[in-house]
């Protein structure tokens, strides 16, 4: 099973180099983040045409996130973290594709920082471990998958002197997501690559992608019952050379599901 997270950066303005991809690589799932657009806007006779259904929460200009299943129809099992009633961010969504539980996730940048912008990313942090926690508990396979906006450590950073005062680099990011992974989840592509240097981002400016001066903040999290299955991970960074594509290049794992 092969399973992507992909933030597109606008499902409409990207939706050309979408379709090529998925076309390309035909992933069995294929999560997405950053779609802004609303639910009504989201291209899901385009996506039906390429061969998948999909499940998706959107949000006006901002945010948004999507399931895509090959052949498959979604059931969607969640949307919208628990924990906050009062939270109208479009930043999760969950739903079951061939017995695997997939949480599709756009967490909070948080910058600048200090300020309410980090409190808000600690705070759906707080509540996406509380979550986490309680998806491990029922058990069977999980797959968090998205743009968690954290650079986990220093090799995840093409300079990481410029990041240290970034909300996705201080100390209380990279605790948050390591108190994650502490619940028993692993991160597969650094489990897959431990020593090697890969990144999902490149900023559009100073000639980021060509001088690889990347992060890595697209993450794929398998649960203990998933991760003995992990067969292979990686970027398609070729996607993120592409004429008007997004910052991020689509990050996959392949997975025996069992």
């Amino acid at each position: 099973m092969k399973i992507a997270t992909y933030n597109v950066n606008g499902v409409g303005a990207r939706l050309p180099v979408l379709l090529d991809w998925l076309a390309r690589t035909r992933p069995d799932v294929a999560c997405l983040q950053e779609l802004k657009a609303p639910d009504e806007k989201f291209p899901a006779d385009a996506v039906r045409e390429a061969g998948y259904r999909a499940v998706w929460h959107g949000q006006k200009s901002w945010n948004g996130v999507a399931i895509l299943a090959r052949g498959e129809e979604p059931r969607e099992t969640r949307r919208g973290l628990p924990g906050d009633p009062d939270d109208a961010h479009s930043r999760y969504i969950e739903a079951v594709v061939n017995g695997v539980t997939i949480g599709c996730l756009y967490l909070p940048n948080g910058n600048p920082a200090p300020g309410p912008k980090f409190d808000y990313k600690l705070g759906w942090f707080r509540r996406l471990n509380d979550h986490a926690a309680g998806l491990l508990a029922k058990g069977g396979p999980v797959v968090l998958a998205g743009d968690f906006n954290v650079i986990p450590t220093d090799a995840d950073a093409y300079r990481p002197e410029r990041w240290v005062r970034d909300a996705l680099f201080l100390p209380e990011t990279r605790e948050a997501y390591r108190v994650l992974l502490s619940q028993g989840w692993t991160d597969s592509l650094r489990a897959v690559h431990p020593h090697a240097k890969i990144y999902t981002y490149w900023d559009y400016f100073r000639n980021a992608f060509a001088r690889d001066a990347g992060i890595r903040i697209d993450h794929l999290l398998v649960s203990p019952a998933l991760a003995p299955g992990l067969k292979a991970a990686g970027v398609d960074r070729d996607v993120r050379a592409l004429e008007k594509t997004s910052d991020h290049a689509p990050t996959w794992i392949e997975v025996d599901a069992g």
